[in-house]
């Protein structure tokens, strides 16, 4: 429905569309469309909606940012549930963790290159997903050739969800030498899993002469600290920090600008060397906790999981991208997660009304409701022709609790962080 600009109603706002049933119907068709990477006119050919209606509504009102929103509203609602906290790997710790998923493009894109390992001859990009109690809360597009390490701050930092992690993990290809330090300076753990973990602790360091430690350490460090180099140049990484904080710079910015740099550069020696410090610190945690260890595991097993639900929502064409511009493959990913965040909170929110509603017989208590994974997929349908005509339909809980069988709810296929919810 269009508004008359010159002479607006009072109760209605200044703008060009208002938003009615049809419109809905037509923006949920093209959020499915594009999600699971169907193009808009093969919806137009198995739905109740005209392709002209759906290239109108593309056309009108879709934008990464409004995407964005979308998603950041459906994850602070997932984030409010009585469940959600029971999906802390470790009590009052937020742990997340991100990882690249690879797809192969049809067309040349500026930032599609080759990756043998993943495409063969052909060309594709990597999915940067940051995910925390199973829950995909920022994303981010990047070319292939680029490295996943430099983007770990910036979408912890730009995440404008009410979920704030304190703890982050990655596999070695987050890992660089910087990101122990920018994480701690902004008040986050990084918790990295190295491929080749003793390799690494042959680099640790301390504020003691390698030396001065008694031959009872199993592990000693290899140096001294530099401390005269970090104190020399502690003004200078005062202001690539505040440059972070204050959002003038970007972390891949920084890391380009500091590789750069020639190699005796004393400001990138030092922000090594507090790099250095953290990660030492971490590793010996990390060799003397098990615990720490196993959270880190669970958070990237959390990861793949949503990967699974990821690339069985974008199924269609193989999972092979189809559109011309970087700005389409955002949209495209952005429709994924607004599809996956949806399945998501179905779950959590039908696990959490099990959690509050209770029985006689203690088959909603919360040590088995926690082993259910909210990233399960197996009572949705991809496949089929769309209606979209009737969408007033909601889920009735009651029904539900009547109609299913509780107990295949909480066997052994349904347990743990990989299962599946058998519903």
């Amino acid at each position: 429905m269009s508004v008359n600009m010159k002479n607006p109603p009072n109760s209605l706002p200044r703008t060009w569309y208002i938003k009615d049933n049809k419109n809905e119907r037509s923006l949920l068709a093209c959020i499915i469309a594009l999600g699971t990477n169907m193009s808009l006119g093969r919806m137009g050919e198995i739905s109740d909606i005209d392709y002209r209606e759906l290239k109108t509504t593309y056309e009108n009102f879709f934008r990464l940012e409004t995407l964005k929103g979308s998603n950041d509203l459906i994850v602070n609602a997932t984030a409010k549930l009585s469940i959600f906290r029971h999906y802390d790997i470790e009590s009052d710790v937020m742990h997340s963790s991100s990882d690249g998923q690879r797809f192969e493009t049809h067309r040349n894109t500026v930032n599609a290159r080759h990756a043998s390992k993943y495409f063969g001859l052909k060309k594709g990009i990597s999915a940067l997903t940051l995910v925390s109690n199973h829950v995909p809360i920022n994303a981010k597009v990047i070319g292939t050739h680029e490295h996943e390490s430099y983007f770990v701050f910036d979408l912890l930092y730009n995440n404008t969800t009410d979920i704030d992690p304190d703890r982050h993990s990655v596999d070695t290809h987050g890992t660089n030498q910087v990101n122990f330090w920018i994480l701690y300076a902004f008040g986050y753990q990084f918790a990295p899993r190295y491929k080749n973990f003793p390799m690494k602790t042959e680099s640790i360091i301390g504020f003691g002469n390698p030396g001065s430690y008694d031959d009872e350490f199993i592990i000693r460090p290899v140096r001294k600290v530099k401390e005269e180099l970090i104190v020399d140049q502690w003004p200078d990484i005062q202001h690539i920090m505040a440059s972070l904080g204050q959002k003038e710079t970007t972390q891949s910015s920084i890391v380009r600008k500091l590789s750069s740099y020639a190699r005796q550069n004393k400001t990138k020696k030092a922000l090594w060397e507090l790099d250095n410090i953290i990660r030492s610190i971490y590793m010996l945690d990390y060799i003397d906790d098990r615990s720490l260890r196993q959270y880190v595991a669970k958070a990237l097993n959390r990861g793949e999981a949503y990967h699974r639900l990821k690339k069985a929502i974008a199924h269609i064409n193989g999972g092979r991208l189809n559109v011309k511009t970087e700005n389409e493959q955002h949209i495209i990913h952005e429709c994924t997660r607004l599809i996956a965040n949806a399945i998501i909170y179905f779950n959590a929110d039908l696990l959490s009304r099990l959690l509050e509603h209770g029985d006689s017989n203690g088959l909603f208590e919360m040590g088995k409701l926690g082993k259910i994974s909210p990233v399960a997929w197996q009572h949705i349908n991809f496949y089929g022709r769309f209606e979209f005509d009737d969408i007033t339909t909601t889920f009735n809980f009651d029904e539900f609790i009547r109609s299913v069988d509780l107990e295949a709810v909480f066997n052994e296929k349904g347990q743990g962080e990989e299962g599946r919810m058998e519903i």
